[in-house]
């Protein structure tokens, strides 16, 4: 069973430390691992971390790390290619490569010039998860704050949505309020993702999803990928394991359908421990989904369902 994983900050890792090469490393996601884990696409988030915005503003963020990704591409291009459309990973594939997939994680790179999204998107981007944990320019993160958590997209926001539908880039909600989720699915003609987010039902935190959420993003065509940290599978939790990922899938899957349920495991971005160790554990993880899912729905959560979504956006 292929595998499309919707987020990691893998690449943020690599252009920190010259000496940590995405061929191998100790880290959670390296290509040998991907290989060994039956990778079929990866999407490697430029994540504009606080520790790097103390020296760099967040466009030069991404243009350093842009390098550093481009340069691992290049460097493992017998194993893996770069893909702009869902054509190009199975073009990839047919080559007997794995595909990376270029994401921001957090909009703020983009500040308020709408330009810049299509500057990125021409450097490949195609996914950005509108904020992280801190207010930008197009809206304001989920918060335990109800007020907060209901805080809308700013009008930037709103015309960076339908810029990103334009284009045929991916619009990720996870990180962002409740507010801003509704006001997403309220302006976006097009699927969106919460590229790395878990059940609100099953762990009460404010990275999650409610269920109105899952229905909602459903109806719109999206795409829910589950997050492997701990945090966000079970409360007071430090261990990440496969029962407890399953059962946010099988909620998930519950609410949302199986059309619109995948993987997002944030690896290099989680600091627990998993059950299965990295991506080279995925295949342990697809074994003991594959006692509550036919090959069918696997095939729709570990590949099919993110294909659809990006095809849907870019229109290929």
């Amino acid at each position: 069973m292929k595998i499309i994983d919707m987020h990691c900050d893998t690449i943020l890792e690599c252009f920190r430390d010259s000496n940590r090469p995405l061929f191998s490393n100790t880290g959670h996601l390296s290509i040998e691992k991907m290989r060994e884990g039956n990778a079929l696409a990866q999407f490697f988030a430029i994540f504009i971390s606080p520790n790097e915005k103390k020296t760099m503003d967040p466009y030069e963020i991404f243009n350093r790390v842009y390098e550093t990704y481009s340069t691992e591409i290049q460097i493992n291009s017998q194993y893996i290619g770069e893909a702009l459309s869902a054509e190009d990973i199975l073009r990839n594939e047919k080559e007997g490569k794995m595909s990376g997939l270029l994401a921001i994680e957090d909009g703020v790179v983009i500040g308020e010039e709408l330009e810049r999204i299509e500057k990125v998107f021409e450097k490949g981007v195609r996914l950005i998860t509108l904020t992280w944990n801190f207010e930008n320019g197009i809206g304001y993160p989920c918060s335990d704050d109800p007020e907060k958590h209901k805080l809308g997209l700013k009008l930037f926001g709103i015309d960076a949505v339908r810029e990103m539908n334009r284009l045929g880039m991916m619009i990720d909600v996870s990180h962002l309020s409740e507010g801003g989720f509704y006001d997403v699915a309220k302006y976006t003609t097009k699927p969106f993702v919460a590229s790395h987010s878990c059940s609100r039902k099953l762990c009460n935190h404010r990275r999650n999803l409610t269920d109105d959420q899952l229905k909602v993003l459903a109806n719109k065509g999206g795409l829910v990928g589950v997050n492997f940290c701990s945090d966000f599978l079970e409360e007071n939790s430090n261990y990440a394991s496969m029962d407890q990922i399953i059962k946010h899938v099988k909620h998930m899957v519950d609410k949302a359908g199986i059309d619109s349920v995948g993987l997002g495991s944030d690896f290099d971005g989680i600091e627990c421990d998993l059950e299965f160790k990295d991506y080279s554990g995925y295949p342990n993880l697809i074994d003991r989904m594959s006692k509550y899912f036919n090959q069918k729905e696997l095939d729709k959560i570990c590949r099919e369902n993110a294909l659809r979504v990006f095809r849907e956006n870019i229109g290929r």
